[in-house]
This record gives structure tokens, sequence and C-alpha cells, in this order.
């Protein structure tokens, strides 16, 4: 994970509304989102650009008071962090609880349809799918794909089941064939590297703020590529546990300080109730 990749703006700046805006019915004032960002190295021209777009895109709105222009999240914005929120602090990095339960995911797309078959890989992968073999794919759990196939189109070309192993299938190694784990281990261990270190220190009280969602953001990059495979049937060193630990005592450190922080340096106002 490089350090230009940790720092994209629309992912920071997701981070940081879910952080202090969420929940809280409040706009931010831009300035302040321009100076915890420069904490963090990013520039007010590519902060100001990413307000710009993600108003654009419907994720973000705006609210003026006086000559100081707001930002406010919308409906859209708002799902987007609830699913986050629920990732980092419900769901968790390690699937304990798996029932046995498997997705599969059968699709048969014409030839010539190459956008739409990529397309619908990336998804599959981003909600925590393999290739089992060519057409057909497994994740684990019961995952609804409903909403994923009919944003594609595909529907009339993708069939899904609830399915349970057979007493002789080794999982193990089905699931060694079909996910990348030596990928995904890279992801937790190079968390632990970054972070590990801050378990036994703490920043200045000022940068406090702008560490913890850079802690944050990683965080949830980390476990979003994570399909949660069922922990018992992963390696016996699988980094996933030791990385959340680290992340919550990292996270629960840094809390008082980044929240006396947001106090110095955040202006914020109460969504007006004609923007509510």
């Amino acid at each position: 994970m490089t350090g230009e990749e940790s720092l994209r703006p629309q992912s920071l700046l997701l981070t940081f509304l879910g952080d202090q805006v969420l929940g809280r019915d409040v706009c931010v004032y831009s300035g302040s989102v321009i100076d915890v960002f420069e904490r963090l190295g990013v520039g007010e021209q590519a902060t100001r650009s990413t307000l710009t777009r993600m108003v654009n895109r419907g994720l973000l709105r705006r609210q003026r008071e006086g000559r100081k222009m707001y930002f406010g999240l919308t409906e859209h914005s708002t799902a987007v962090l609830r699913d986050g929120e629920h990732r980092i602090w419900h769901t968790g990095a390690v699937n304990r609880n798996w029932d046995g339960t498997w997705t599969l995911l059968g699709f048969s797309l014409p030839e010539s349809w190459q956008r739409q078959r990529h397309d619908l890989r990336s998804k599959l992968t981003w909600s925590g799918f393999g290739p089992l073999f060519g057409g057909l794919w497994i994740a684990p759990g019961e995952v609804d794909v409903s909403e994923l196939v009919s944003e594609l189109g595909l529907a009339a070309h993708v069939k899904v089941f609830r399915a349970r192993a057979d007493a002789g299938m080794d999982i193990g190694a089905m699931i060694e064939e079909t996910w990348e784990l030596t990928e995904l281990a890279a992801g937790y261990k190079e968390f632990l590297r970054r972070w590990q270190p801050w378990e036994s220190q703490l920043p200045d009280p000022d940068e406090a703020l702008a560490l913890r969602l850079r802690l944050q953001m990683e965080w949830l990059r980390v476990i979003r590529r994570d399909p949660r495979l069922p922990v018992k049937h992963l390696p016996d060193d699988w980094p996933a546990e030791q990385a959340e630990k680290t992340f919550r005592t990292v996270h629960d450190r840094l809390a008082p300080l980044a929240q006396d922080a947001a106090k110095r340096l955040l202006d914020v106002l109460p969504v007006r109730a004609d923007q509510a």
C-alpha cells in the first residue's frame, strides 16, 4: 500500500465526513477541511476540487452562511458511510461464526460483452466472491446480489444459489485455489507494520485528528478487500485478528486527542431546515 494510494482525497474526505459529520446533522466549513487535509499532505486545490466533484456526484450538499461555504451529507453519502461504519464496527475482519453456507453465482454472457463481464467480475470481487470456475463464483455466507445484478442489467444472465459443501470437500484447499490469500494477508501485515508502533506512542495533539482519519481510511480499505473467509479454514497465522486488535487499540488511544483537536480546528453549523 503506497502513501499515494492511502491518501486519495475522495476516500479521505468520506472518512472525514463519517468521523465528524455522520449522525450529527451538521455541515463543516470548507476551510476546516482544507486545514485538516493539509496536515496529511493534501493541498488546498486538491481538496477544493474533491469537494466540488463530490457535490456534482450527489455525495455532498452545499450550505452557504455569509461568505463561507459549508458542506453536509446527502442520502447517498449517508448510506455509503453507514455501510462503512457497519463494516468496521459490527461485521469486523474475522469471520468466526460462519454457518457453512455459501452463495454460488453462475453467469453466462455473450462473448462480445467484455465490458459487462469486467464490470460484473469487479463488483463480485468487491462483494466477497472468488472465481470457483470460469462462470461460477462463490462467496461465504448469504450474500444478496440482487441490487448488484440489477444495476448492471444482467438479471437474465445470472443465476444465484445457496449451497453447502459435501462432507468430503477440502474447504481449505478450495479457498486457497479461489482467493489470493497471500495478497490478502499482505494487506493486514502492511497495516500492522504501519500502525503497531502507535500502540505505545501518541502524536502532537493537533495532529491526532488527521492521524485517526488516516488510520480509519487504511483499515476500511484493508477489510473491504477481505471476503471474510471462515477463519477455521484459513492458515493458523492469519494476521486479520492481530491487525484488528491494533486498529482498535490505536483508535482508542487517539480518540480523546482527536476529539479535542476537532473542537479546536473544525467550524461546523447545524443543517438548516430547508437543507435537511
